[in-house]
């Protein structure tokens, strides 16, 4: 009788084993994006993770999760599972500036999360229309300073609202080289563009994968990136800390995991990810939205965040933002 029950026992398990490969093929690999579709965030996400379904062997699909300056996204990453199938970017807004800007955050970003590793980071530029180029005769960041030293209060400029990242960068331009100048907010980095096109506002300091456009088509005039060394993508474009040394803002982003995610599936994808930003392929789609890749081990994109929290409490101290 056992004789006659071994081969179903044996079907059985080759069964039981192919469904198991089977539900381990079809697990998917959820990303949370806290921003919306086709921004940079967006779009290097999606390009990243294009390339990672194959070496992590997972289908992979990018989250959209967008409002509150990335806190709804936040907030949704940190309450997921920690079984490793939910993962999510990080920003400078998410992880640095929101916790001084926001009385109460959904998330605590110092213990909530597992750095996997650092994406990219992006230096802001200081731009102004071509049009305003030309009609104050403002070529340089020298030439714009000695401007508004002269003229107090006559120059304004755009962000994409309180608390962003262009209006804390001007705030630190404002206090390292004591002008005054005046803030205009917009809802979002897009307004705060199109006003500084069409006239509306003198100068901003945008993200550069944001300015980008305009820059190339000449339409927008670079003075000076925030890095504090010279972008590979702008090498002509001095550095705002050649005027005003030790000025450095820089716009990032990166992928970070629930906290109680298991160490070696983190570092497995570490090793996944690192290994696709340090590819040609990665640097080339990184270097058409006017971004560069930057890998990390967990511990630096940690302790890079831990940093930037300090600064941006400075910063946001000095500019007197506050969201709610």
């Amino acid at each position: 009788m056992l004789a006659e029950f071994k081969p179903h026992l044996a079907a059985f398990i080759m069964l039981f084993c192919a469904l198991a490969s089977s539900a381990q093929a079809q697990r998917t690999l959820r990303v949370i994006v806290p921003f919306s579709a086709g921004g940079p965030v967006d779009l290097t996400t999606r390009w990243l993770m294009q390339e990672a379904q194959g070496p992590l062997a997972l289908s992979i699909i990018v989250e959209n999760r967008a409002g509150a300056g990335g806190n709804i996204g936040m907030e949704a990453l940190a309450k997921a599972p920690p079984d490793g199938y939910t993962i999510g970017i990080a920003t400078t807004a998410s992880h640095a500036l929101n916790p001084w800007l926001f009385s109460k955050l959904p998330y605590k970003p110092q213990s909530d999360f597992q750095a996997i590793t650092l994406m990219l980071k992006v230096p802001n530029v200081l731009v102004l229309s071509m049009q305003n180029s030309f009609r104050l005769k403002l070529n340089t960041l020298s030439d714009l300073i000695a401007y508004a030293k002269k003229h107090p209060g006559a120059l304004n400029y755009a962000s994409g609202g309180n608390g962003s990242a262009g209006h804390l960068a001007a705030e630190l331009l404002k206090s390292m080289a004591h002008l005054d100048i005046t803030h205009i907010p917009f809802n979002g980095a897009s307004p705060a563009q199109l006003a500084l096109l069409s006239g509306q506002v003198d100068f901003n300091i945008d993200n550069l994968s944001s300015a980008a456009m305009g820059i190339k088509t000449g339409k927008l005039r670079a003075l000076a990136v925030s890095s504090a060394h010279r972008s590979p993508l702008l090498p002509m474009v001095p550095t705002i800390a050649e005027t005003l040394p030790g000025f450095e803002i820089e716009t990032w982003w990166g992928l970070v995991a629930p906290q109680g995610v298991r160490s070696e599936w983190v570092n497995q994808l570490n090793q996944v990810f690192v290994n696709l930003l340090k590819s040609q392929e990665m640097k080339d789609k990184f270097a058409s939205v006017m971004a560069q890749p930057h890998a990390s081990t967990p511990e630096q994109f940690e302790a890079m965040m831990s940093a930037d929290r300090e600064k941006y409490q400075h910063l946001v101290s000095i500019s007197g933002a506050r969201v709610d």
